[in-house]
C-alpha cells in the first residue's frame, strides 16, 4: 500500500492593520510603548494597551514676542502672538478640564496707584481681580499664575467655571514681594456652546506716564 505524506501548514498573522492601514507582512510582531503587553489566551493572542492617564499636561499656546505695553485707564491686552491657539470650540469643553497660566513681565508703578486684571473670554468677564494699590516700582519683575476648571457646561446661566489667581511682585531695591491673590466663580455668563477665546488684560488707576505693564512671557497648558 502507498503512502501519502501530508504537510499541514498553519499560519499565524495574515493582516495587521494600524487603525485602516495595513502593514507590511513580518514574521515577528512586536508591541512597544508604557505598559503595553501581550499574552496567549485561548488560543489567540491579548494586547493590552491601557487607557490615558487620569492626569494630562500639555501646551496650548506660548507667547514668543513682547506683549503691548499698556499704560492707561482702560483695559489692554497682556498678550501677544506666538504658538499654539488661545481658542476653545463651541462644545469644546468638557467637566472638569483645567488649565493654568504662568505670566511674567516688567511693571512700573507710581505710588498708591492700582492695577486691575481681567481675564476674559470673548466679550464674558470670567474672573476681575480687585484693584490693588501699588508701591512705587520702576520696571520690575511681575509674576502673574492663575488656575481655572470647568465645573459645568451648557450655555450661559447652565455653564461654570471656576477662576484662582496670583499676583506677585519683586521690588529689587529690598528684595521683598508685593501680591495679592483673588477667586471668582462664573455660572452666570460663561458659555461652552459657543467659540471661547481667551484674554488677560490690564488697567490702571491714573495715566501716569510712571504707570506701565507688559509681558514677556505668556504660557497655557492644560493639566487636566
Amino acid at each position: 500500500m502507498a503512502t501519502t505524506d501530508i504537510n499541514i501548514t498553519t499560519t499565524g498573522y495574515k493582516t495587521v492593520k494600524d487603525e485602516s492601514t495595513a502593514l507590511t507582512q513580518r514574521s515577528v510582531l512586536k508591541f512597544a510603548g508604557a505598559g503595553v503587553t501581550a499574552a496567549d489566551s485561548g488560543g489567540e493572542t491579548v494586547v493590552t494597551i491601557p487607557g490615558a492617564p487620569s492626569t494630562v499636561s500639555y501646551g496650548l499656546f506660548a507667547q514668543t514676542a513682547n506683549s503691548p505695553t499698556h499704560t492707561g485707564t482702560s483695559f489692554g491686552t497682556l498678550i501677544d502672538g506666538g504658538v499654539g491657539s488661545l481658542t476653545v470650540p463651541a462644545n469644546g469643553f468638557s467637566v472638569g478640564d483645567s488649565f493654568r497660566v504662568e505670566m511674567s513681565g516688567l511693571l512700573s508703578a507710581q505710588n498708591n496707584n492700582t492695577i486691575t486684571i481681567r481675564l476674559k473670554s470673548n466679550a464674558v468677564i470670567l474672573a476681575d481681580s480687585p484693584a490693588f494699590t501699588l508701591p512705587q516700582i520702576t520696571n520690575q519683575v511681575f509674576m502673574l499664575s492663575v488656575n481655572f476648571t470647568v465645573r459645568s457646561i451648557g450655555a450661559a446661566g447652565v455653564a461654570s467655571i471656576v477662576t484662582i489667581a496670583q499676583l506677585h511682585i519683586l521690588k529689587a531695591a529690598s528684595g521683598t514681594q508685593e501680591g495679592f491673590a483673588w477667586n471668582v466663580l462664573n455660572n452666570t455668563t460663561f458659555n461652552t456652546t459657543i467659540t471661547n477665546l481667551l484674554d488677560i488684560q490690564a488697567k490702571f488707576s491714573s495715566s501716569s506716564a510712571n504707570n506701565s505693564i507688559y509681558s514677556d512671557i505668556f504660557i497655557l497648558n492644560k493639566i487636566y
